[in-house]
């Protein structure tokens, strides 16, 4: 009786939980942590540009005979698709155009050792208010791994 009533008043309905009972409880996710640039050790990043789209993931199975169009990138886990489309766009003329859109793709073997190109975000060559893009996920985020792949296709509008 005393669950039930507190003054004479009932208590007031539990929260709701996820499942059958109601939406699923909304899951905060962890923050990535900072990396401190000047203590961390940068890691190379190896990637691939092509312009109109990305390269097929056959072009990468055989080991030392990967696309030519090849830019090392020592980076840290922390770097968001911003700062590797400012990277790329010094490299690549075709990413400074106006309507230059890049797409970034994580490149890595799957169990049997076959690559897999898995695309992880979109990025404006110069993006504004009304043209929200994912500049600011950083490659932890995006689940990067150590010794994957970044292939970034070069498309225009």
């Amino acid at each position: 009786m005393a669950d039930v009533q507190r003054r004479g008043r009932p208590l007031p309905p539990p929260p709701p939980r996820g499942g059958p009972l109601g939406p699923p409880l909304a899951r905060i996710p962890p923050r990535p942590v900072p990396v401190d640039r000047e203590k961390t050790c940068p890691l190379l990043l190896r990637v691939f540009t092509k312009v109109g789209g990305h390269h097929n993931k056959n072009e990468f199975a055989v080991r030392g005979k990967e696309p030519k169009d090849e830019v090392q990138i020592y980076t840290w886990m922390d770097a968001t698709l911003r700062e590797l489309t400012d990277l790329v766009k010094e490299v690549a003329p075709e990413a400074r155009r106006r309507d230059a859109t890049l797409s970034f793709a994580f490149v890595y073997p799957d169990k049997r050792g076959r690559f897999i190109v898995s695309e992880v975000g979109r990025t404006f060559s110069y993006p504004n208010i009304r043209r929200p893009d994912d500049g600011s996920k950083p490659l932890s985020e995006l689940k990067f791994q150590i010794g994957d792949y970044l292939d970034v296709a070069i498309m225009f509008q």
